[in-house]
């Protein structure tokens, strides 16, 4: 009888040591758009959407490697705010930047997502302020990429 509780102890806790490991990179999923939106706004940047699916490892490589540390450098965690939308997300409810209810999946269809990953950047009022980044791209410039973009999208903010 103990083998069988140590054996099922040992499980346990391999499992609670993978787990981690599992959507470790996931970042807040979106769940008002229209709320967060505004709420980036006001802190004088956009609203950073990565677009996002479960098995794309190249979407965990962009938001391990470029957004997580984008949300906590301190010259940008204050102005930014990112959201994940996740492409397979069919039941995953949402509000859209009207304030209409909808889910992952539709945004992203509503938005022409086809391959992810996707980083797009948005203003207020669901306005595309930068061109969103399309796949990983080249590592040696996503970063300036992912900075120009947060730049340009803050100056167009600021335009009436």
């Amino acid at each position: 009888m103990s083998r069988q509780w140590a054996g099922l102890l040992g499980g346990l806790i391999l499992a609670w040591l993978a787990a981690p490991s599992l959507g470790a990179t996931d970042l807040p999923a979106a769940i008002d758009l229209h709320a967060e939106s505004a709420q980036a706004a006001r802190a004088g940047g956009p609203l950073i959407v990565i677009y996002s699916r479960q098995d794309c490892k190249y979407c965990e490589a962009v938001k391990r490697d470029y957004l997580k540390p984008l949300a906590a450098n301190p010259r940008y965690r204050d102005r930014v705010l990112i959201r994940q939308i996740n492409q397979d997300g069919e039941t995953q409810a949402l509000t859209d930047f009207k304030g209409g209810a909808t889910t992952h999946a539709r945004v992203a269809s509503a938005e022409k997502v086809k391959l992810v990953p996707v980083v797009a950047f948005y203003g207020p009022d669901g306005r595309q302020l930068a061109n969103p980044i399309v796949g990983a791209r080249l590592p040696d410039f996503y970063q300036s990429y992912l900075e120009d973009a947060v730049e340009l999208s803050a100056r167009a903010l600021k335009k009436p």
